[in-house]
């Protein structure tokens, strides 16, 4: 258990830059909405309706994160900040992120028969904040859904999509089959030696050889100058 739990902080590390140890991670609303679902969804599954949703109530209260004690999610789900929601039908592969104000939303079905009416989500997709998910719909493993986005269709495996109504970008191979790499910095970097400040740093050496450069040249400039007319007051 400890050990599963274990495995599970790291993989949110290895997608957050932020945190400096397992105990900060346990405080994310995220982390606590998904352990109390584990609850209410066991409960669930031994029909104990009333008390599932009990468990359901006080998370909601908690952490902002509504997420329906039917919904079936798979390993190391990381929802980054709160204000989701996750229907009852619902299915989350492993390895998903999810950013804040995502809904995975359920539509009526055409023909009036209750059944699957939320998403399923494959392994190691992407949401971005306030995208909205609805229908029976599967999106793909390794997709992205952009900000914002509104998606009523299934997406491709790989497809990264924008928009409303969302519609896929062009990515290229190379991008599609790189690591996921959140807000630009790698993980294993501490937050105060992140690659954009090492960037910036780069900058202003660049600005200050290059200004260096430009008095050398004014020095020179003069020193030829002041040679010409040392010459002329000779002659």
């Amino acid at each position: 258990m400890f050990g599963e739990l274990g495995e599970y902080l790291d993989s949110v590390k290895s997608r957050d830059p932020s945190p400096r140890s397992r105990w900060e991670i346990l405080l994310y609303p995220g982390v606590l909405a998904l352990g109390l679902h584990r609850v209410a969804h066991w409960l669930f599954k031994g029909e104990l309706y009333f008390l599932a949703r009990l468990v359901n109530h006080l998370s909601r209260l908690l952490t902002a994160i509504d997420i329906h004690p039917g919904a079936k999610i798979g390993k190391h789900l990381f929802i980054d900040h709160g204000f989701s929601v996750i229907g009852e039908t619902a299915e989350i592969g492993d390895n998903v992120t999810i950013y804040q104000c995502v809904t995975l939303g359920g539509t009526n079905p055409a023909n009036g028969i209750g059944g699957k009416r939320h998403p399923t989500i494959e392994d190691d997709a992407i949401l971005g904040s306030g995208a909205q998910i609805l229908g029976p719909i599967t999106v793909g493993k390794r997709s992205r859904i952009g900000a914002n986005a509104v998606v009523t269709q299934d997406v491709p495996e790989g497809a990264t999509m924008v928009g409303v109504r969302a519609r896929p970008m062009l990515v290229k191979v190379e991008q599609y089959q790189e690591e996921f790499t959140p807000y630009g910095t790698p993980c294993s970097e501490m937050a105060a030696d992140t690659g954009a400040q090492k960037l910036e740093v780069l900058q202003c050496e660049v600005e200050q050889l290059q200004k260096r450069i430009a008095a050398y040249a004014k020095s020179q400039d003069k020193a030829d100058t002041d040679g010409t007319e040392s010459s002329r007051d000779s002659a």
